[in-house]
Order: structure tokens, then sequence, then C-alpha cells
């Protein structure tokens, strides 16, 4: 028998969610969440995929957890609390992991949380969304810090394409030139094509962050001698009639 928590005792943060807390997490989530406009398991995962890429410092807690129920949950207890903030902080953990790894190295147990049909590969209607409420979520993450992602988006066409992957999940259609017009229904086997290069998408936001926030050496130059000091060569002339002389 586990020997009682002390009042002081913080629950120990898992590295990713095994399927018991995965299960645990989707139920509580539809039945705190999804009824008051919060969020479903799947919208979770792209909410948190989001957030471990998102640009600047970490987005804390206290700003991106309220999104996620709609309306604030009244809790039973502290005990209660402390599990459903584990399996939150447990699920961020693995998106913060995932990020790191591409399509070819990505560890099963780090893979998207998405829905799918029993068998993917299956003729399936292409009317089934699947992926839309990933994308959605994501999306709702990069509200949270829009300006920074505009930016972002402004100095990179590679990112530009990517959103516009994502958004084809979202809206299930692509659109053209032509704002204005009519999209074009997305099939099936596009969602499918996309839901499989996420990883890809997330290792590249991933490496464009890392690079975003790592400090840049100066370059650093010799300071350029006044034109009728001696010239830093040796040559004992002045600096206007020696190196400096095309200047």
């Amino acid at each position: 028998m586990d020997a009682p928590r002390s009042p002081g005792h913080r629950m120990k943060i898992p590295d990713y969610l095994d399927d018991d807390r995965i299960e645990r997490l989707a139920n509580l989530l539809e039945q705190r969440a999804v009824p008051f406009k919060g969020f479903n398991l799947e919208a979770l995962d792209g909410y948190l995929s989001a957030l471990a890429v998102s640009p600047g410092d970490e987005v804390p807690m206290s700003e991106w957890e309220p999104p996620v129920w709609g309306k604030p949950p009244r809790w039973d207890d502290a005990e209660e609390r402390a599990e459903i903030e584990s399996l939150l902080l447990a699920h961020r953990n693995m998106a913060a992991a995932r990020v790191r790894h591409g399509d070819d190295d990505l560890p099963d147990h780090l893979a998207p949380l998405l829905w799918l049909p029993e068998d993917p590969e299956e003729e399936q209607d292409d009317e089934l969304d699947v992926g839309r409420d990933w994308a959605l979520g994501f999306f709702t993450a990069v509200e949270l810090r829009e300006v920074q992602w505009d930016e972002w988006l402004d100095g990179n066409d590679w990112m530009e394409d990517l959103f516009d992957l994502l958004d084809r999940l979202a809206s299930g259609e692509v659109i053209g030139e032509d704002p204005e017009a009519p999209g074009t229904p997305i099939e099936y086997r596009e969602r499918l094509e996309i839901i499989a290069g996420l990883p890809a998408m997330l290792a590249d936001l991933h490496h464009h962050r890392i690079d975003a926030l790592t400090p840049r050496e100066p370059i650093r130059r010799e300071a350029t001698p006044d034109r009728n000091e001696p010239c830093t060569c040796g040559s004992g002339k002045k600096y206007k009639k020696c190196c400096g002389a095309d200047a």
C-alpha cells in the first residue's frame, strides 16, 4: 500500500502518456471539456504540439490551460486536481519530446494522438474529417502568440506552405489563388498524407525555434585607424597613404 502523500508532496510528472493515462485523459476531456467547448484529446494533442514549437519563451500553464476546458471545471478535491495537472503536463512533455524527432526516427509512444479508422488504408468516405480536430487545436495555440507567429510566417515561405497543409486539415478545403472563390474539398487520401507528414513538419518548426533562440556571435571588426595615424601594417606610412588608400 502506498504511503499517504503529505500536503507538500508533488506528483512526479511522467515523460509521456501510456495507454491507461491516454484513456483517462480522453475520458476526462469528454466529460469536463467537450460539453463546454473545450478540447477533446486530439485537439489537445495539436494544441500542445504547437506550444512545443511556439516562438519565444515557453507559454506558462496558467495561460495555456484555460482554453483546454472552455469553462473552468470544478474539481472534486485537491487530489483530483493534482491528477489532472499531472496528466496535462505529461501530455505536454510528450509533445515537447515529439518535436525533436522526424518521421523517420519517431518512437511509437510519441506518435501524434489522432483518431483514425481501424484500417486507414481501406477506402473511406472523403467526408471523413480525420485530422481536423488536431489542426484546430494547433491553430488555437498559434493564436496565443499570433504576432510572433506572423513574423515567422512573413519571413519563411516554407512555413506558409506548412500552415496551408494544416489549414486543409482544419477546413477540409484547398483554397485557390482567388480567396473569394469556393474551395476544393480535399480527399481522404490527402488527409492521410498530411497526417503522415506531421512529425517532419513539427521537427522543422522545432529546429527553426532553436535557431531563433540561439544567440548569434556578433562579427567583430578591427577598429579602422584615423587617416593620419600610422598604418597598422607597420610600414611607417600614414594609413591614408598605405592600406587606407583604396578605402
